[in-house]
This record gives C-alpha cells, sequence and structure tokens, in this order.
C-alpha cells in the first residue's frame, strides 16, 4: 500500500532496524511491488558543463572553485541526438540531459533544450531533464515538447541544506518539484549520502520525497565522490552499507518507486552492487561518466546484469505522469 502519511519515527525505525532484517523486509516488498529481476537503465550526459554561479559544496561545475572540470557551451541538437542513438544502441531506455545552470531561462539556449527533447523523443526514449530550477510555464513548454521525467534532487535534509547551499533554498527545490508535477511531468528526485550528513539528515530526506502529495516516480540515492577543489574534497567515502540502508528505506516507504544506484558505483564491488539490487535498487546510470565524474562502463554493466540474471526495463512501461490532484 502507497503511503504519503509516514511520520520520522516510522522511517526511523526503519532505517535503524537490524541490516539482515531490512534487506529482507526491502526485499519483500520489492517482489511484491515490482518485477524484481527488471532495472531501468539510464544515459546521463551533460550538454552544458561548468561555469554555474551555485555554491553546492560537492559540485565540481559551480564557477568559484577550482576543479579540473573545462566550461562547455550548450551542445548541438545533433551531437544529443548521436549521443542518444548509441546509449538506445548499449540498452539505455531513457536520456537525461543536465546543464549546469542555477535556473532555466527563456533563451536560445531553452529554445535549443526543447529541440534537444523533441529530437530524443523522437527515438523512443524516456527524455529527463535536469536544468535548475523551473517555472510552472517552462515545466509546461517542456511537457509540450515531450520530457517524461525532470530531475531536480532535494540533496539532504532541510535542516543540513543550508550548510551544503546558500545559493539557493530548500523550498526553492520543492517549488521547482510542484512545477514539475503540476505540468504532468514525471518526478525524479533524490539525494546525495555522504556531506557529512547524521543519520537523521538522511531520514529526514526520505520523509521529506515520501510525504509529498505523490511520490517521486524515481529517487536517485547517491555516494558522494569527493572532487578535488570543493569543499567537500576531503569527505570520507561512505561505505556500502549505508548505500543498502538508505536504498532499503527508500524501497519500503516508496514501494512503487523507481530506486536509482547512481554516482558512487565505481567504487563498488559486484557482491556489493548485487546486494543494493536486493534491498530494491531498480535503476543504474549507464555509461562511462555521470556528467563529470567516472561511471562503470555499459560492458561492465551487462556483464554484471548477466550474471545476477537482470533485465532491462522498456521505456515508457510505468505510463504517463499522475495528474498533480492538489492543484
Amino acid at each position: 500500500m502507497l503511503r504519503n502519511d509516514w511520520s520520522l519515527e516510522e522511517i526511523a525505525n526503519i532505517y535503524h532496524s537490524p541490516l539482515l532484517d531490512l534487506i529482507f523486509r526491502a526485499a519483500q516488498i520489492h517482489r511484491n511491488n515490482n518485477d524484481y529481476a527488471e532495472v531501468q537503465i539510464s544515459s546521463l550526459i551533460s550538454i552544458k558543463t561548468g561555469g554555474c554561479p551555485e555554491d553546492c559544496a560537492y559540485c565540481p561545475q559551480a564557477a568559484r572553485y577550482n576543479t579540473d572540470v573545462d566550461v562547455h557551451a550548450l551542445m548541438q541538437v545533433e551531437e544529443v541526438l548521436a549521443t542518444a542513438k548509441k546509449a538506445k544502441d548499449a540498452g539505455a531506455s531513457r536520456l537525461c540531459m543536465g546543464a549546469a545552470w542555477r535556473e532555466v531561462r527563456n533563451n536560445r539556449d531553452f529554445t535549443r533544450v526543447l529541440e534537444m527533447v523533441k529530437a530524443v523523443n523522437e527515438t523512443g526514449m524516456e527524455v529527463c531533464c535536469t536544468l535548475g530550477m523551473l517555472s510552472y510555464e517552462q515545466a509546461q513548454q517542456l511537457k509540450e515538447a515531450g520530457l517524461y521525467a525532470y530531475n531536480h534532487n532535494v540533496d539532504t535534509s532541510r535542516e543540513n541544506y543550508e550548510t551544503i547551499i546558500t545559493t539557493r533554498t530548500y523550498d526553492d527545490r520543492l517549488d521547482t518539484l510542484h512545477n514539475v508535477r503540476k505540468a504532468n511531468i514525471t518526478v525524479c528526485s533524490g539525494g546525495i549520502i555522504g556531506l557529512g550528513e547524521t543519520n537523521n539528515d538522511r531520514i529526514k530526506m526520505l520523509h521529506t520525497l515520501s510525504t509529498l502529495p505523490h511520490h517521486p516516480e524515481s529517487v536517485p540515492i547517491n555516494a558522494l565522490v569527493p572532487v578535488k577543489g570543493t569543499p567537500l574534497e576531503n569527505q570520507p567515502r561512505v561505505s556500502v552499507w549505508e548505500m543498502v540502508r538508505m536504498i532499503a528505506t527508500a524501497r519500503i516507504v516508496m514501494p512503487k518507486t523507481v530506486v536509482r544506484l547512481s554516482a558512487g558505483r565505481t567504487e563498488m564491488s559486484l557482491p556489493e552492487q548485487a546486494l543494493c539490487f536486493m534491498a530494491g535498487a531498480n535503476s543504474i546510470f549507464a555509461g562511462d561518466k555521470l556528467l563529470t565524474t567516472p561511471n562503470p562502463s555499459f560492458e561492465d554493466d551487462m556483464t554484471m546484469f548477466e550474471i545476477l540474471g537482470l533485465k532491462a526495463r522498456k521505456a515508457f512501461k510505468a505510463g504517463a505522469a499522475s495528474p498533480f490532484a492538489d492543484d
């Protein structure tokens, strides 16, 4: 049964339960609500790289940090389409296009993004964008162009948020999610662990997502990849057990949501990733890079799928987004 009334105490009790019990419960819920052997393969490309005016402490694309990321202007539609077709041929059913913007502006760049969305949509792939803050009118334009999903992570708890980002507020994030949902686009929103947050911050982040009027159709769980030159460059890497605990808790409180095992997979062995799938993960990003950070290759992932008996989920299986019921 889907619930949007989880209490913090309930989620905390789930999160802190003995790990093997937690994995077992999550695996049961996963099998009761999803095809447990089916994994959505998404490909993520950076259509505009670097030079972002924001101060997200984890991000190598922020203009104020000295990282090895070079600034690249917005890609051409033909380049994106070629990349999309290559990803589709390799098994991806969704293409996510990321631009290092604070917010979408109504200009020629946005017009080009709308053209990208139309072109990729015509290949039969689900199209996702992550472009920063978005108005309802802009969300409507993206929907009309064929956008299937919009990613806008909440990142962490409301309380911890201001220690990570000061250039926009938590409510700015939630407003964008509201606009996306209202435009009848599916919502992709998750967070990052390893930012220096507490377990309570992780629990509160899951509480925020699981008590939205509709659960996000997709929740990425990222492990911080520390990048030299960013304020979080010296953060210790999170353990696989922390990832498993987050994935399992997300699966239990959002039973039908696609839970994506996202950044940090390059540090995981195949058995560790298998535990994440058992705990309820049913999506990955495939391809050599996640925007600017390393990621396992398509070939490695296909080998993993064969060993674990996993299969690729087809595009548009979930159907259209739910209408925004409260507006």
